[in-house]
C-alpha cells in the first residue's frame, strides 16, 4: 500500500472553479450509455481502460445528465471511477485479459445495464476493430471511429500509402509488406542511415529501434520484431529515414456522421523519454500561421481519406531546421493528452464525442474555432490511501495548466509541481521540474533528443542536501519520540514528571545523543543533538573532514495529523511536511523541493551484510519478461539475469558480481512489486 499526500490544484477546463488533478487507483474502468440522442440520454456505457479517463468522462455525463456505469476488475474494486460512477459492474481478476480485454463480458455487462453506446477511453479496446464490429452487431453504439478506419491507420504501413494517395506528406522509407532481413538492410542503405525500424503495429514507442549503422542493423531489426510479437502478436516492421533534429507535432481533429471535419490545432509532444511522452503542449512553439494553417489542413485530409468519425489525433513528424513535416500515424480515440487542446479552444471534446455518438452535427465549425493562451500537460489519479498495483498503465496523475500565452502556463505549471507532494513511490516530479526550468525548454527550442541533448543538466547528481533540512529531519525525530512517549505515560502516577515533561531529561548532566543519516547520494551525514532544559537543542552537522555546522538553541513543533514540522532553526522560521515511511526513510517536502533520507538500520535488526551484497531487488512494480539464469549457475560481473517490463519498456538486469545463482525467485509473465527480491547469490 502505497500512501500520496497533497495535490496542487489545477484549472479544471470545463469550470472555473479549482479542482484537484484527476485520479484514480491502478489503471482500467468502464462507463455506459442509453439512448440515441443527446436530447433523449439518461444512460450511456464508459468502457474505459484508465481510471483517469472514466473519471474524465464520468464529470461530462454528470455535467450532460447522464448515468454512468462502471466495470472494473478485482485490482480496482476500490478505485475512484468506481465510486464516481453511479453503476459499477465487477468483470474479472486483475489480468487485462480475463477482465478489460474480455469484450464478451462487457457486452454482457452492456446488456444487463440497458446501456445502448460504450465509450472505449484509449488503450486497450479503444481502437480494436472487431470490438467495435460486434458492438455495431449487437445494436451497442461505439464512442469512437468506424473499424474500418480503425484498421486502415492501425497498420503504419497501409496508413502511409492512404496517406501518399490523399497528398498528405509521409516521411520516406519502404512500408512493403517483404519482411526478408536482407531485403530490409538493402532498403535502409537505399533510404540512408540513420534509419527506424517501427512495427506496423506499434505504438507507445514499443517495436520501434533507431539504427545509426549497418552494423547493427540486424540486432537492433531482431529486438523490435521480438517486442512487436510480445505486445501486439504481429512482429511486422517498416523502415523510416530517422531525422536527427525532429520535432513531434500532432494535430486533433473531429469528425461527424454527416461529412464535417475540423481541426483543433495542434500539440507539441517533443519532449519525450524512450519515446514515451511526458509533456505535451498546446499550441507547439515558434510555428507560423502558415505552417499550423498547413497542418491542420493535412490532418483534416488524412481524416477525410478514411471516412473517419469522432475524434482522433493526427500525428506527425517535424525537421526542427527547416519546419517541414511527415505523416506518423493516426491515433484513432481521444488521447491522453486532450486537455490541453480542451484548455485552448473552450472545448469539451467528450462532449463532442457524444455529440457525434448521437448522430449530431459537429458542435463548431472551423470559422468558429480559435487558439485562446496556451497550455502544458505532465504527465506523472488517485486519492490518499489508495493502492497502486502493477497490473495496468504507470502513469498516476498528469497536470494541466493553462496561461494567457507560453511564458505564464509554464510559470503555473512549474509551481504546481513544485507543490506536489507525494510519498510511498518514485516519481517523474522532480525530473519534470528540472525539464521545465532548463533554459532551453523555457525558449521553447524543444525537439524529441531534448532529454538526451541535455542530458548531462537533467540527469546531475542530487545536489547536496542543506544542514538546515538535516537539522529538521533530526528534530522531527525527537520530537515525534517525545509524542509517542507522552502517550504512553499519559494517566500515570506522575503525568508532570519532568521525565515526560522535558526532552531527554536527565538530573545534573546534559543528554546528547548522535543521529545517523544517508542522502540520496548515500553520502553520510550525522546531527548531534544536545538537549537543553528550555526544550531546545543544539544541533550539530557533522559531514566530516571538519565540516561541521552548528545551530543553537533549535525549536520545534510536531503536527502528526498534517505531517507537518515548524521550526526555529538558526534564526530561520521553517514550515515543512516530514513524512517517515515504514523503511526507515524520512521524505522532507521544504520550500526548495523534495529531500530523501534514509536512517540506516542497525544489523542485529535487519538482513546480514552478505544478504544486502548478493541479492538484486525490482526497482519499480513490473512484469518478468524473460529470465535469463537458473540456480547452480556461475554468471559473470554485468552479465544478464533478467528482463523486466515496466513504464512500457523493457529494462535489462545484471549481475553487480561475479558468483553463483542461489535463487531465483520469480518465473517469467509474473507481476512483482517494488523492491523484491528477484535473485539471490551463493554466500562463498
Amino acid at each position: 500500500m502505497y500512501r500520496l499526500f497533497r495535490y496542487p490544484k489545477v484549472i479544471d477546463p470545463f469550470s472555473s472553479k479549482f479542482t484537484y488533478p484527476i485520479k484514480k487507483n491502478g489503471f482500467l474502468p468502464t462507463l455506459f450509455l442509453n439512448k440515441p440522442s443527446l436530447d433523449h440520454f439518461n444512460y450511456y456505457h464508459f468502457s474505459t481502460n484508465s481510471g483517469e479517463i472514466a473519471c474524465r468522462v464520468i464529470r461530462t455525463a454528470k455535467k450532460l445528465g447522464i448515468k454512468s456505469v462502471a466495470v472494473y476488475s478485482e485490482a480496482d474494486k476500490h478505485s475512484l471511477h468506481v465510486k464516481m460512477a453511479d453503476d459499477a459492474y465487477l468483470i474479472g481478476p486483475a489480468p487485462s485479459s480475463e477482465s478489460y480485454l474480455n469484450i464478451d463480458k462487457i457486452i454482457a455487462v452492456a446488456k444487463e445495464s440497458s446501456s445502448q453506446a460504450i465509450h472505449p477511453g484509449y488503450g486497450f479496446l479503444s481502437e480494436n476493430p472487431n470490438f467495435a464490429e460486434r458492438l455495431a452487431n449487437e445494436k451497442i453504439i461505439f464512442i469512437g471511429p468506424p473499424a474500418s478506419a480503425m484498421i486502415s491507420m492501425g497498420s503504419k504501413s497501409e496508413s502511409k500509402d492512404i496517406m501518399i494517395a490523399a497528398n498528405v506528406p509521409v516521411v520516406p522509407g519502404y512500408h512493403g509488406t517483404n519482411q526478408d532481413p536482407q531485403f530490409l538492410k538493402e532498403q535502409a542503405s537505399k533510404i540512408g542511415y540513420p534509419v527506424l525500424i517501427k512495427a506496423i503495429k506499434g505504438g507507445g514507442g514499443k517495436g520501434m529501434r533507431i539504427v545509426n549503422d549497418p552494423s547493427e542493423f540486424e540486432i537492433q531489426l531482431e529486438s523490435s520484431k521480438r517486442e512487436a510479437i510480445k505486445s501486439f502478436a504481429d512482429d511486422q516492421v517498416l523502415i523510416e529515414k530517422y531525422l536527427e533534429t525532429p520535432r513531434h507535432v500532432e494535430v486533433q481533429i473531429f469528425a461527424d456522421t454527416q461529412g464535417n471535419v475540423v481541426h483543433l490545432f495542434e500539440r507539441d509532444c517533443s519532449v519525450q523519454r524512450r519515446h514515451q511522452k511526458i509533456l505535451e503542449e498546446a499550441p507547439a512553439p515558434g510555428l507560423s500561421n502558415e505552417i499550423r494553417q498547413e497542418l491542420g489542413a493535412k490532418a483534416v485530409a488524412a481524416a477525410k481519406a478514411v471516412n473517419y468519425v469522432g475524434a482522433g489525433t493526427v500525428e506527425f513528424i517535424m525537421d526542427n531546421n527547416d519546419k517541414r513535416f511527415y505523416f506518423m500515424e493516426m491515433n484513432t480515440r481521444l488521447q491522453v493528452e486532450h486537455p490541453v487542446t480542451e484548455m485552448v479552444t473552450s472545448t469539451d471534446l467528450v462532449h463532442w464525442q457524444l455529440e457525434v455518438a448521437s448522430g449530431n452535427p459537429l458542435p463548431m465549425t472551423q470559422d468558429e474555432l480559435c487558439l485562446d493562451g496556451h497550455a502544458f500537460e505532465a504527465q506523472t489519479g488517485f486519492e490518499q490511501g489508495d493502492e497502486i498495483n502493477v497490473y495496468y498503465d504507470p502513469m498516476i496523475a498528469k497536470l494541466i495548466t493553462k496561461g494567457a500565452n507560453r511564458t505564464e502556463a509554464l510559470r503555473k505549471l512549474r509551481k504546481a509541481l513544485q507543490e506536489y507532494e507525494i510519498v510511498g513511490l518514485n516519481t517523474n516530479i522532480e525530473f519534470l521540474k528540472r525539464v521545465v526550468s532548463h533554459p532551453a525548454f523555457i525558449q521553447g527550442e524543444i525537439e524529441t533528443g531534448f532529454i538526451k541533448k541535455y542530458e548531462t543538466e537533467l540527469f546531475a547528481p542530487n545536489p547536496e542536501v542543506s544542514s538546515y533540512v538535516i537539522a529538521q529531519a533530526a528534530l522531527s525525530l525527537i520530537l515525534k519520540e517525545h509524542q509517542e512517549l507522552k502517550k504512553v505515560t499519559i494517566g500515570s502516577f506522575d503525568p508532570y514528571s519532568p521525565w515526560t515533561s522535558y526532552f531527554g531529561y536527565r538530573p545534573n548532566a546534559t543528554y546528547e545523543r548522535n543521529i545517523l543519516f544517508h542522502d540520496q547520494n548515500d553520502d553520510q551525514i550525522s546531527a548531534d543533538i544536545k538537549y537543553l532544559q528550555d526544550n531546545s537543542f543544539d544541533i550539530t552537522i557533522n559531514r566530516g573532514k571538519d565540516n561541521l555546522i552548528k545551530f543553537e538553541r533549535v525549536t520545534g513543533n510536531w503536527d502528526e495529523a498534517e505531517k507537518q514540522i515548524i521550526t526555529d532553526v538558526g534564526g530561520i522560521r521553517f514550515k515543512s511536511r516530514i513524512v517517515m515511511e515504514d523503511n526507515n526513510r524520512i521524505v522532507i517536502f521544504d520550500r526548495d523541493g523534495k529531500v530523501v533520507l534514509r536512517v540506516p538500520e542497525p544489523l542485529y535488526l535487519g538482513s546480514g551484510v552478505s544478504d544486502l551484497a548478493h541479492s538484486i531487488k525490482t526497482p519499480m512494480p513490473c512484469k518478468i519478461s524473460q529470465v535469463l539464469v537458473q540456480p547452480g549457475q556461475t554468471v559473470e560481473k554485468g552479465a544478464p539475469l533478467l528482463i523486466l517490463e515496466a513504464m512500457k519498456m523493457e529494462h535489462i538486469i545484471r549481475s553487480p558480481i561475479t558468483g553463483k545463482i542461489e535463487k531465483v525467485y520469480y518465473s517469467m509473465g509474473d507481476l512483482v512489486e517494488e523492491n523484491k527480491e528477484l535473485v539471490a547469490f551463493a554466500d562463498e
